[in-house]
């Protein structure tokens, strides 16, 4: 569909091209050789304008190929770059914490002794009020 509509456009223009060269040149003078060099001019014109849009398309695909390649290239050198440099050190600008004393050895707590049940349930299963 595309194509289509550029080829009636190139016709169209060819057209209006032989059209304004015969009317300079006046219909009652007009001649074979006339309508033959209207028709080569206006070719001509059409082909140049084919072969610019041809050229511009052929040369935007090449430049976006080379771009491609050229930006994977930059990644890759970058992603090589980061992987030699070592990582950064920092020193830190706190001095080094103190040692603790020790302390006395550890004593029981005074007060009663709590004790655990052994294996199974730390609660009593019968309803009522839970500590």
């Amino acid at each position: 569909m595309r194509v289509s509509f550029l080829v009636y456009g190139l016709l169209y223009v060819l057209v209006e091209i032989v059209g304004t060269q015969l009317e300079a040149i006046g219909w009652p003078r007009l001649t074979p050789l006339d309508v033959a060099t209207a028709v080569a001019n206006a070719c001509l014109t059409v082909a140049v304008g084919v072969a610019v849009l041809v050229g511009l398309d052929v040369g935007g695909r090449r430049w976006r190929r080379s771009v491609q390649e050229w930006r994977a290239e930059r990644a890759r050198l970058a992603e090589q770059y980061w992987a030699e440099q070592p990582p950064i050190e920092v020193p830190s600008w706190r001095s080094e914490p103190l040692a603790l004393p020790a302390g006395p050895p550890g004593t029981p707590a005074p007060g009663p002794v709590h004790y655990v049940s052994g294996p199974g349930r730390p609660f009593p299963e019968e309803p009522g009020r839970l500590l």
